[in-house]
């Protein structure tokens, strides 16, 4: 079975945004942010230096892989998508490009998307990295300067402007060839077989820049899939915006929405506002009839475990749908 047609039967994936965000979990300095926990660096501009002092902290002794890969097989998802970098520029992987890694920057020392790969490939679970390609806010020339603010409580811009606020003497380029290029050449080669390389937000890369990215996928990797979100017309399935629902059927197409299991991707300890079970598997259906596969996320805490009304609600859909026995 081709890649191609592997994603167009799965129907049914685990995203998974975690890093150094976990730990302010949608708060700072006696305030709570109004939207997702994992730009809290971004919209309580808080400074790089100040920012990367979290990992001082980050210690997230309860994670285990395998129980993340085992809860995503019983509630009946065929992958998982792992944020190996976010838009804060942290990478949850061990990479020679910058020190600014899990592994070197905090006491855990752990490679988690090492950990996670090797999980997946024990329990028979297909494994795709997201990747921030445009926007990285640890980066001088780190993109999205050209675009102004977010939906993000109306307070946040894409792009680091506190510690770097010279738009002008920004040049997108130099972020792509010392940092971007690199790194996705290190998790494509580094953590065996890839399904998907997940994209997101290409305000500020170029056609060409797309290309070249494009390219650098497939010569690696020339089975993984790569997803719209790596812009300019690329890609070889469609991302829908964030918690879209459509009605139209796709046919042939390859399709997938991603979607929160509350109202944050990356963890905040106060959004309780969870979809039940009922509600998780009329939205699969409605996705599946209409030939989308639904990537639905959670957002690990601090210590690495997945919140528990969150595996609950999992656990359940699997047992009325079916779940890993009956894939």
């Amino acid at each position: 079975m081709t890649n191609k047609e592997w994603f167009k039967a799965a129907k049914f994936g685990m995203m998974i945004h975690w890093g150094l965000y976990a730990l302010p979990a949608g708060e700072w300095k006696g305030a709570r942010m109004e939207d997702i926990g994992e730009w809290a660096q971004e919209y309580f501009r808080i400074p790089n230096a100040e920012y990367a002092r979290l990992a001082d902290a980050f210690n997230p002794i309860l994670f285990d892989a395998e129980e993340w890969v085992r809860l995503a097989k019983d509630a009946g998802m065929q992958y998982m998508v792992f944020t190996s970098k976010h838009h804060d520029g942290f990478a949850m992987y061990k990479s020679d490009v910058s020190r600014y890694n899990i592994v070197d920057a905090t006491p855990f020392g752990r490679d988690v998307v090492g950990e996670l790969s090797e999980a997946c490939r024990k329990h028979g679970l297909k494994f795709g990295l997201y990747y921030s390609q445009d926007l990285d806010w640890s980066h001088p020339d780190g993109g999205g300067y050209r675009t102004g603010k977010t939906w993000c409580g109306g307070k946040a811009y894409w792009t680091n402007n506190w510690d770097y606020p010279e738009t002008e003497k920004k040049d997108y380029a130099r972020c792509f060839e010392e940092k971007i290029k690199p790194q996705v050449t290190e998790i494509l080669t580094r953590y065996g077989d890839l399904c998907l390389i997940w994209f997101d937000v290409p305000f500020t890369i170029s056609p060409a820049q797309t290309d070249e990215l494009y390219r650098l996928v497939k010569r690696y990797q020339p089975d993984c899939l790569v997803n719209s979100r790596i812009g300019n017309g690329y890609g070889d399935y469609t991302s829908a915006g964030d918690n879209q629902i459509p009605d139209d059927d796709k046919g042939d197409m390859l399709f997938e929405t991603p979607a929160t299991l509350n109202d944050t991707w990356g963890y905040k300890s106060f959004d309780n506002n969870w979809k039940s079970a009922d509600e998780v598997i009329r939205l699969k259906n409605h996705l599946n009839e209409r030939g989308i596969n639904y990537l639905l996320n959670v957002g690990p805490d601090a210590l690495g475990r997945i919140p528990a009304p969150a595996c609950d609600i999992l656990r359940e859909v699997g047992r009325r749908t079916g779940g890993d026995a009956h894939r």
